[in-house]
């Protein structure tokens, strides 16, 4: 039985604004074991930074996380001190941002910011730390990395600062690495080689990886199980395989039909998009989210809290009154023979 990193449930994020209370994360359930990839997947606004922020205590200021369950490694994290959980961050779990641009201290050296994560956390000596981040560039693929030590981020590429991240990250060994879009802003050539190497450094640590990404293509790559939100919900979440040959939310279905195929998607052709605007998370929802702008909804789609059902087996879920059947069949229907 796989070992069980990271549990989440009924995760709840709540920020007081001028209009009211914005109920940006809506009870997300999922958890992580090791050597596992969870992706999270969904459009900008959805709650999936915000998810990941919970997760580490690093919330704004004004934001309100309640949940079940927080359990990292079987500890509850939910209640702890600030000075616990600092001592948690960087050590049992780290996390990669999306700007690598902005995500290092301009006013000190690679080599300062490495060794201080290993020094704070395992009170190793400033040369064994030096040691160790050496070793961690050179895993990344970064070369010359003891000179490197010596250099500021403003000397750096995005994508050698991306790898710098990356190795930082693994200073201390963690058992979950939460990385937030972090291709973002690198380009095409780039953001291939960083996220194989997410991949590989995973495999070979050993280590629980949540992926928070906008790119389903992405997604079909690394994952091993996909989480699909929108406007603050999981709306679908199952493998990758699953989600992937018997997308089952109407959501899903809709994203999917936005990629094209090489081999299927004739030049030329139309693309799917999906119509509408994401509703306000502001004040009380008590129907689907997605009603409004669904082809498939009903009354009471539109009346009534929708739960995650069971799918075409129990470890996928969705979040429909229709069946899977029924689903499946509307897809059958919008695709072309």
């Amino acid at each position: 039985m796989a070992e069980r990193i990271l549990t989440v449930d009924n995760l709840k994020i709540d920020i007081p604004v001028p209009a009211g209370m914005l109920h940006a994360v809506q009870g997300v359930s999922f958890k992580v074991d090791r050597g596992e990839t969870l992706c999270i997947v969904g459009e900008s606004g959805c709650g999936k930074s915000l998810t990941s922020l919970a997760i580490m205590d690093l919330l704004p200021g004004k934001a309100i996380r309640t949940a079940t369950t927080l359990e990292l490694d079987n500890e509850n994290v939910l209640d702890i001190t600030e000075d616990k959980m600092a001592d948690i961050r960087g050590n049992r779990m780290g996390m990669i941002f999306q700007e690598p641009m902005t995500s290092l201290n301009p006013a000190y050296t690679i080599g300062n910011q490495m060794e201080e994560t290993l020094i704070r956390h395992r009170k190793a000596s400033r040369e064994e730390a030096r040691d160790r981040a050496v070793f961690l560039l050179e895993k990344v693929g970064i070369t010359a990395a003891r000179s490197r030590l010596r250099q500021y981020p403003h000397q750096l590429s995005g994508g050698l600062r991306q790898r710098v991240m990356i190795a930082m990250t693994l200073m201390c060994g963690p058992d979950l690495i939460i990385a937030d879009e972090p291709t973002t802003a690198l380009d095409v050539t780039i953001q291939a080689q960083i996220l194989l190497l997410l991949a590989e450094l995973q495999k070979e640590f050993n280590m629980g990886l949540i992926l928070i990404t906008h790119d389903l293509g992405v997604v079909a790559r690394v994952a091993d199980r996909v989480a699909v939100m929108y406007a603050g919900q999981i709306v679908e979440q199952g493998s990758a395989k699953q989600v992937f040959e018997n997308p089952t939310h109407p959501y899903t279905q809709g994203l999917l039909e936005c990629i094209p195929i090489p081999g299927k998607t004739a030049r030329g052709s139309h693309l799917g998009s999906i119509p509408g605007i994401v509703p306000s998370l502001i004040g009380e929802m008590n129907c689907c989210h997605f009603a409004e702008r669904c082809s498939y909804a009903s009354n009471h789609c539109h009346s009534a809290v929708v739960d995650l059902r069971p799918g075409f087996t129990n470890a996928h879920d969705y979040r429909c009154v229709m069946s899977p059947e029924q689903c499946a069949d509307n897809l059958k229907q919008k695709v072309p023979a």
